[in-house]
């Protein structure tokens, strides 16, 4: 702000030489200032930058991680958080042309957000699927009339059902009514699927069993050399859970810490605050000092338990069936078995942590009259080595 108001009042000024001044020069050091600040704010409408600024996947060299990625499970794509949904429906839709009674129930579980509706309409899916297996030979329910009270309120609304019913065999048709004048909309059910019940059985456990389409967290694996920055991380906003308006709170809160630290507060009282603080982050970036020195780095949910951790280094060894531990700072042990998050274990946003051999296998090795190897990682990851 003192750079934008100092370069303000530089504008109003005009200098009487052609040439270069000093104060031409203090309002180029200005713009330079600028333009950094609002390299590192992210912010396109910063004063004294004509360019509009990079997003921070791209020319982040200085980031410990470019940003936060995906991976679409079903073409195996890289996404960013903005690209997920729209790239994951593109997916099911194209999956329609292979497999469209699985891409129907992708849909159906996937594009309604709403969970307890999901559950209500394909309940009642199944409820009709089983009345035809139970009774294959009364016509009455191969017949669901699409303006029934019911299959409105549950099935109708629900975006996938009708691409579904179509797939399993069910076709859409006039029928005739007693006692009214015009036709009625039915979904009937052709022979040519009545005469396989195993395989509408089938598609209602698929249509029972299936969960949303979720885009996975990329772990962005990367191994470097040994580093004395091993510890330091810089990290792009996307590893912070802080929306507009708690950043604006983040001011009053600080403005308040002055007087809590002059109340006595109990333990307990520090550790809800702990926990509170711990929940502004949705990612953590870990990083695993190996025996030889080099680093294992990948990107985690900071609600993820210390297991997943424990799985990701285990993928990376050349000898993976060898127990292991990890350490964080301090020497503190973490146990695989331990159910906590690593937000418990205060490893957010970031982490350094060391890996050591399980004692009883070092005293095997020693007694055995050899040395551990230092170098553990499997040899395709250390030849895509980098320098941190």
């Amino acid at each position: 702000m003192a750079a934008a108001a100092a370069l303000a009042r530089l504008e109003q000024k005009q200098p009487r030489a052609r040439g270069p001044t000093s104060q031409d020069s203090i309002r180029n050091q200005v713009r330079k200032e600028l333009r950094a600040e609002a390299a590192v704010s992210g912010d396109p409408e910063a004063p004294g930058s004509n360019t509009a600024p990079e997003p921070k996947e791209e020319g982040s060299a200085h980031l410990a991680v470019p940003g936060v990625y995906f991976t679409c499970p079903l073409t195996g794509a890289i996404l960013r958080k903005d690209q997920r949904d729209a790239r994951i429906r593109e997916a099911i839709l194209m999956h329609f042309s292979t497999d469209p009674v699985a891409a129907s129930i992708m849909k159906i579980h996937t594009f309604n957000k709403d969970r307890d509706r999901v559950k209500l309409g394909v309940d009642t899916i199944a409820k009709y699927l089983d009345n035809i297996h139970l009774h294959p030979e009364e016509e009455k329910y191969r017949k669901i009339k699409v303006q029934n009270k019911v299959f409105q309120e549950r099935i109708h609304c629900l975006e996938g059902t009708h691409e579904f019913f179509e797939a399993i065999g069910f076709q859409k048709v006039l029928l005739p009514i007693p006692d009214q004048e015009g036709p009625e909309e039915f979904y009937v059910l052709s022979e040519a699927a009545l005469a396989q019940p195993q395989s509408l059985e089938w598609h209602k456990e698929q249509l029972l069993s299936a969960e949303p389409v979720r885009a996975t967290l990329a772990r962005q694996r990367r191994v470097f050399r040994p580093s004395t920055l091993a510890s330091q991380f810089d990290l792009p906003a996307d590893f912070f859970n802080l929306t507009a308006e708690e950043i604006k709170r983040e001011q009053r809160l600080r403005s308040e810490a002055v007087e809590r630290l002059s109340v006595l507060r109990t333990k307990a009282m520090r550790e809800r605050e702990e926990q509170r603080e711990m929940r502004k982050y949705t990612y953590t970036l870990l990083r695993v000092r190996l025996p030889d020195g080099c680093l294992l780095q990948g990107t985690f949910y900071a609600r993820e338990r210390v297991a997943a951790l424990y799985g990701f280094v285990r993928e990376a060894l050349q000898n993976d069936w060898l127990p292991f531990e990890l350490l964080a700072s301090g020497g503190q042990k973490l146990s695989e078995d331990e159910n906590l998050a690593f937000n418990e274990c205060g490893l957010v946003p970031s982490a350094l942590l060391t890996f050591s051999w399980d004692a009883a296998v070092l005293e095997d090795i020693r007694a055995a009259g050899t040395q551990p190897d230092t170098s553990i990682l499997k040899p395709e990851l250390l030849s895509a080595i980098e320098k941190l």
